[in-house]
């Protein structure tokens, strides 16, 4: 992974907590707008992790593959990642 592994890893720990926060909201029967508003502040965070791994692998792997005239598999690699996207 070429990513920033410290900035990628301080944001899925920050994610793990806040996980374990609405978990524990949901045992205590919080109020509803409250837990879905801190799962979407969780999903914020994981959604920026992707984008930072996706952009280090689209100026690393990518590039590389583009380079070397053999960027086929990695094209094909974004069109299924972005079907995925697309389906939410």
């Amino acid at each position: 992974m070429q990513a920033d592994q410290k900035q990628i890893t301080r944001l899925l720990k920050t994610a793990v907590g806040q996980l374990n926060g609405i978990l524990k909201m949901v045992e205590e029967d919080r109020y509803c707008i409250d837990i879905s508003n801190q799962l979407m502040a969780a999903q914020s965070i994981l959604s920026k992790a992707n984008a930072e791994i996706l952009k280090a692998h689209m100026q690393c792997c990518v590039r590389s593959a583009v380079e070397a005239g053999d960027a086929e598999e990695k094209l094909e690699e974004i069109s299924v990642l972005l079907d995925k996207l697309a389906k939410g």
